[in-house]
């Protein structure tokens, strides 16, 4: 009897754990009025979709101080996901991060920098010719991976902080069960586990600093089993009928992220172990590129009708309009990957004096296989993703406020493009 009461308990136990997802009756009532097919279809299968959604209501006090409420639908910390492009917002905040830690009066985010090539895998990196002066630095990655998520940006950026620094920090700001292992391009656990030696030019090309090679010897958690699918094309192109292993994988969490994000735009209202050491021209320059057009954007010259206003911007992003309501700016990071698609935004209406944040992440791949590039992105995933955006926004119009916030912090005088004879950068490895 006592084996069978302590199985009952464990069953129960987790089931319990299984059913920790967050629902707020708000969401649902407020969802249940938008009566598009799609944005429905998935509204009542979140389990189907793997759906998370954060919403997050800002108001400001008499002396402009905001406060948040988070409403939450399907979220579930222990739901995996597929990070994608949106683990490049922490590496550009480490980035920024290391390099006001090294002190060095001489080195900046503008300041031109090479890669070397020390263990399998790796390659060199010398030039850049879509930035000013032909060289790499670490503030073009990030305009780079802001911009059009630009992968080999990201992996430039994971060389220099380094794996073991990257989680380390993540975790000692509280965000414990996020992990960084892996660049965006095929190398072995080992491999990932090396990072590239990498130098600092003053504009005569002599040295200022050079930073050796690293290697991480730091155990990662591997307990939660994390497997999607019900087969993969594995990279010998050979269907495998059993789900992708993410077990090992990048990992990012959606409430995570979404504070991640909130610890930039609103640092004074995270915890200070929380927020990442940045200095007020970090913060404008990260506002810039966080919400600037690609199209608008004269380094890297970006081609403005393939990558377009709202091209990463998901909650805005509509098959027939391409551009956001007047007056809109989203300050945002994206991901998309294996049928994930995932946003996190800060929005700011500065014609409507309107301010929210709305994180989500959505899985469409309805015949359960992974790598094969056969994922309903454009049919269910964006179209979703864009009336969520819709409901929340048209709400935040409706919304009363006691005090209407003071946006001017976030008001950007942005690029215009210039004229000149540069080809347009269409192909992003993205």
């Amino acid at each position: 009897m006592r084996k069978i009461i302590l199985f009952l308990l464990t069953v129960s136990g987790l089931s319990e754990t299984k059913a920790q997802a967050r629902t707020d009756a708000f969401l649902s009532q407020l969802f249940a009025h938008n009566p598009h097919p799609v944005f429905q279809e998935v509204i009542r299968q979140p389990e189907t979709y793997r759906l998370q959604i954060i919403y997050t209501q800002i108001d400001r006090d008499k002396n402009n101080v905001p406060s948040f409420k988070n409403y939450y639908f399907n979220v579930d910390s222990t739901l995996y996901f597929n990070p994608a492009s949106t683990v490049k917002l922490p590496l550009a905040l480490l980035s920024l991060e290391k390099l006001n830690q090294l002190r060095l009066p001489q080195i900046n985010k503008f300041t031109s920098m090479q890669f070397d090539s020390a263990f399998g895998g790796q390659t060199k990196l010398w030039k850049d010719a879509t930035s000013p002066n032909g060289l790499p630095s670490i503030a073009h990655f990030i305009k780079k991976a802001l911009l059009v998520s630009d992968n080999d940006a990201y992996n430039r950026m994971y060389e220099f902080v380094g794996q073991q620094t990257t989680n380390r920090a993540l975790h000692a700001k509280g965000y414990l069960d996020t992990r960084i292992t892996h660049r965006f391009v095929r190398m072995t656990p080992d491999e990932n586990r090396h990072t590239n030696p990498v130098r600092f030019l003053r504009g005569d090309s002599s040295v200022i600093y050079a930073q050796p090679a690293a290697y991480n010897n730091d155990a990662f958690d591997f307990r939660r089993i994390a497997k999607v699918g019900q087969g993969h094309w594995d990279a010998k192109d050979s269907l495998i009928n059993a789900p992708i292993d993410f077990t090992t994988r990048n990992k990012l969490p959606l409430e995570a992220f979404q504070q991640i994000l909130k610890s930039v735009m609103f640092p004074e209202s995270m915890k200070a172990k929380q927020r990442f050491d940045l200095t007020e021209d970090d913060y404008l320059f990260l506002y810039q590129y966080l919400s600037q057009f690609p199209g608008e954007t004269n380094y890297p010259k970006y081609d403005g009708k393939e990558y377009y206003d709202s091209y990463v911007k998901f909650f805005f992003r509509d098959s027939l309009q391409r551009q956001l309501p007047d007056g809109v700016r989203v300050f945002n990071k994206v991901g998309w990957s294996y049928g994930f698609l995932t946003d996190a935004s800060y929005v700011a209406d500065f014609k409507n004096k309107i301010e929210y944040m709305l994180a989500a992440t959505i899985y469409v791949n309805s015949d359960g296989i992974l790598n094969d590039n056969k994922y309903e992105y454009q049919t269910v995933g964006h179209p979703f993703l864009y009336q969520l955006g819709k409901v929340i926004y048209e709400h935040e119009l409706k919304r009363t406020r006691k005090f209407k916030p003071d946006l001017s912090r976030f008001q950007i005088s942005y690029e215009k493009r210039v004229s000149d004879d540069r080809p347009l950068v269409k192909d992003i490895d993205n």
